[in-house]
């Protein structure tokens, strides 16, 4: 166990100082939270009790809006019209605060909400206190304390629900925009329930913030039902630290980030296998479409999505491990079922490098279909799932993505600021990818994704039902009840896939910065020879080519076996070269075959001469090129815990030095000498 502990330790020491910190994911900043304790409930939908209108006063507005109604609820949306002259309120705002008792509804009639007495300027002790808060490191707003935001409610939000309990808003119009919250980019969030446990909003639109349309945080029961979220810079619904939730037929485009954001749910599941007793938010019949992502969930844990839409969006869900001082870490325990994931392929990064995302955000053209992403995705990803542990995707249809179906990646504790040894290593694990029909639509037609899987290789316990087109292609199989067979025992990922991630994540909105060398970015996408694994790739078999090529010609021209070894190591590196630009190519395994096999000829010629030490050495990396070759094209091997293509690299590292000591040192033997004897064997120089 020893020996297996400082395995790891020198492998992962060795990959994060030359990888050095990820940028993270996307999520929002927020003051500590508070843990819920579970005792609240899903809320129901009341039809009776202690009542506020909220209507405004233009009644030709009025009329055009509900003429177009049934007769029945036209017939009702008039009569409380007049009630509501009477002894309604004009703001929802003024509603909310004259809600003194649990359990009030606030029936909101057909309009536009623009909350002009929330607009108003600041008192001197709330600017003051705004430009003496502590600010977000990333995106540079106040981040208020609880007792702050009570003091001034309105420095970051349009309507402000603080501490108020079981508060039922609902809309009375034919749909969710026939009442619509509009904080016309003027604030951080439209709408904000911040400890409202029991609120329950339906039949209403919230649009144009500077980030949140509907913000629920800290609160236990909650309920977002036949609500829209549109034309938000980040989120159409963020709830954050909250417990017993439902999203129910919920709808929301052209957000910069998301549509649906469950982030940091009650971590409820986080010392349990998948037999969990309940989900802290369900998410159900909800539909994200042209936004970055339909759905993303930074430590989204215990989180039921089902029977739900994500298409035309970047990519369609991210649920992931990836934001420093993120509460709920690493994620885990969601289960995604009988969703649609498909088309998602719209490249919103044109704005970023025109620079229309860096206008004001009244300028950028979100209403006419503009996007301004706030992380880097691959566009044409159907989920992506960076470090998620104890997940279940079953019964989805994915399909019309062109990069890939999954993709998912190992995500290091550092990246989030955990620093101890063991957390370096606890995300991508138990995960469950069941019976998801991938590359067909609902409809039974042939849609295929770009790849249905793209795995870094890393993680513990994950398994797979019958999948192809992936970029590994010997993804282990689940088992009877679902369980893995011999299952996946990797704490590292492989390292073509390693430096991908790295690379890709070098996205940086704010600088209107795309990497060059990712395939993730549509129209700016790296291609071929353009990708950093193929750059790699190539660098590594040239020089590795040109050095064998050098050994034989200046040690091994006499030996019967080094000729075709030198043959058969150059052609593997060169059809290794083509597999890695065709993802999951059947050439990559073949590639490795060759390679291993020629420096496995080579390394037997050189133990024939006085450099018998550095014909071992060759010797080892023909091993460990052979399991990568099994790793990859017949069945990935269990129980190592990284995986041969990294310890074949790492013994590369070390032989590349070696072999051009012994090429510079040796004489040229002469043709005549069956296996020559050139001077004593150098030593291996330092890396």
């Amino acid at each position: 166990m020893k020996a297996y502990s400082r395995l790891l330790g020198i492998v992962a020491v060795a990959v994060i100082a030359v990888l050095g910190p990820a940028t993270a994911a996307s999520a929002h900043e927020e003051r500590p939270t508070r843990e819920l304790d579970g005792t609240g409930s899903v809320p129901v939908y009341r039809t009776a009790g202690p009542t506020l209108l909220v209507c405004k006063s233009d009644q030709a507005d009025f009329a055009t809006r509900v003429a177009g109604f049934p007769a029945e609820l036209k017939a009702a949306n008039e009569q409380l019209w007049q009630q509501c002259q009477q002894d309604g309120y004009r703001h929802i705002q003024q509603a909310v605060d004259a809600a003194h008792l649990p359990g009030t509804i606030i029936k909101i009639l057909p309009g536009v909400y623009l909350e002009e007495p929330s607009l108003a300027p600041p008192s001197p002790e709330c600017a003051a206190m705004e430009n003496g808060a502590v600010r977000g490191k990333i995106y540079g707003y106040p981040v208020l304390t609880w007792d702050q935001q009570l003091a001034c409610p309105h420095l970051a939000n349009l309507v402000a629900i603080l501490g108020k309990k079981s508060l039922q808003l609902e809309g009375t119009g034919a749909g969710p925009l026939d009442v619509l919250v509009d904080a016309q980019y003027k604030k951080l969030n439209a709408i904000r329930a911040d400890n409202a446990d029991g609120v329950y909003f339906r039949n209403m639109s919230a649009q144009r913030a500077q980030f949140n349309a509907f913000y629920v945080m800290e609160t236990d029961g909650f309920v977002l039902d036949r609500t829209v979220g549109r034309w938000n810079d980040e989120y159409a619904f963020l709830t954050f630290a909250v417990d017993h939730g439902l999203y129910t037929d919920c709808e929301g485009y052209g957000n910069g980030d998301s549509a649906i954001y469950p982030g940091a749910a009650s971590n409820i599941n986080k010392d349990r296998g998948h037999d969990v007793p309940r989900y802290a938010v369900e998410i159900q019949r909800c539909y994200g479409h042209h936004n970055t992502l339909g759905y993303s969930g930074t430590a989204g844990d215990s989180v039921w999505v089902h029977d739900s839409v994500f298409t035309e969006n970047t990519a369609g869900i991210a649920t992931d491990s990836a934001f420093p001082d993120h509460p709920g870490m690493p994620q885990n325990h969601s289960k995604f079922e009988r969703n649609i994931i498909a088309n998602n392929n719209v490249d919103y990064y044109q704005y970023i490098v025109d620079g229309t995302c860096k206008k004001p955000f009244e300028q950028r053209g979100y209403e006419q279909g503009v996007v301004c992403p706030a992380v880097g995705l691959p566009v044409g990803a159907g989920v992506v799932n960076p470090g998620g542990n104890y997940n279940i995707w079953r019964d989805n249809h994915i399909y019309d993505n062109r990069y890939a179906g999954f993709v998912t990646s190992y995500v290091p504790g550092f990246v989030r600021n955990d620093t101890e040894f063991a957390q370096q290593f606890d995300t991508s694990h138990h995960n469950r990818y069941l019976d998801n029909v991938m590359g067909v639509s609902e409809k039974g037609e042939a849609k295929p994704n770009g790849l249905n899987f793209w795995w870094d290789g890393q993680g513990v316990g994950n398994c797979w039902t019958d999948m192809s087109g992936t970029n590994i292609r010997t993804l282990p199989a689940c088992g009877e009840n679902d369980l893995p067979g011999l299952g996946t025992h990797r704490y590292l990922g492989e390292p073509a896939g390693t430096l991908k991630m790295y690379a890709c994540a070098g996205f940086n909105g704010g600088a209107q910065h795309l990497p060059s060398d990712c395939d993730w970015y549509g129209a700016y996408a790296a291609h071929g020879i353009e990708r950093i694994e193929v750059k790699w790739a190539v660098g590594g078999a040239v020089v590795l080519g040109l050095l064998a090529i050098g050994l034989y010609y200046r040690r091994l021209r006499g030996s019967k076996r080094a000729l075709p070894g030198l043959l058969l190591a150059v052609g593997g590196l060169t059809v290794g070269v083509f597999g890695t630009v065709e993802m999951g190519s059947v050439l990559h395994p073949i590639g490795l075959a060759l390679y291993g096999a020629g420096f496995a000829l080579l390394g037997l010629a050189l133990r024939g001469t006085r450099a018998r030490k550095f014909g071992v050495m060759t010797l080892i990396v023909a091993v460990f090129a052979l399991l990568g070759a099994i790793d990859h094209g017949l069945l990935m091997i269990p129980w190592l815990p990284v995986s041969p293509a990294l310890l074949r690299v790492l013994m590369e590292i070390v032989w590349i030095p070696w072999a051009l000591g012994a090429v510079v040192a040796a004489p040229r033997p002469t043709p005549a000498t069956a296996d020559p004897a050139p001077p004593a064997e150098p030593e291996p120089a330092t890396a």
